[in-house]
């Protein structure tokens, strides 16, 4: 298992995963589903080194993205002071190698190296089975709360419930 930046060439794989990971979404969890990612929006991510990959036999097993801030949906506790995840997603053929934890791990480490205080995850919609997830992870649950203003966010955040998770490094 290797984690890497993704590349430009990644980018065909990229929007297969998260088509993937949006019809299962559409199965597990009905009324939660990420909307499809502007076209420019994944190489901008991949250009400034944000996006991430786990390759497992020269495969792609799993995708996920940082930012540096998030103050739209962390809103009053955004102080420049965390790394958060964004967009997870396995490749089915990988499902059930928990690479969650192999993300939290990272990001420890990441966030350390950056010289970060939180570790920072959102997910939108009550679903107990995640937020449990998450929790065995090492993410602290921090609650649940509408956005005060989503209108600059993706359409999923548009008046959804968001569960917050942290990890204090």
């Amino acid at each position: 298992m290797n984690i890497t930046n993704s590349t430009l060439d990644d980018i065909p794989e990229i929007f297969r995963l998260y088509h993937l990971a949006t019809d299962y979404q559409k199965v597990a969890f009905p009324g939660n589903v990420w909307p499809d990612f502007d076209k420019d929006f994944i190489p901008t991510e991949v250009l400034e080194n944000r996006q991430f990959k786990i390759v497992i036999d020269n495969k792609i097993a799993c995708i996920w993205a940082i930012t540096y801030n998030d103050a739209d949906i962390w809103e009053e506790r955004e102080n420049n002071d965390a790394i958060y995840i964004h967009r997870i997603a396995t490749n089915p053929d990988f499902r059930g190698n928990n690479f969650v934890q192999v993300i939290a791990d990272w990001s420890k480490d990441f966030g350390k190296k950056e010289n970060k205080k939180f570790i920072r995850m959102d997910t939108c919609g009550q679903n107990d089975r995640l937020i449990n997830h998450y929790k065995n992870c090492g993410f602290n649950f921090l609650g649940m709360k509408k956005l005060k203003d989503s209108s600059e966010l993706q359409l999923h955040y548009q008046n959804a419930d968001v569960c917050f998770f942290e990890i204090e490094l």
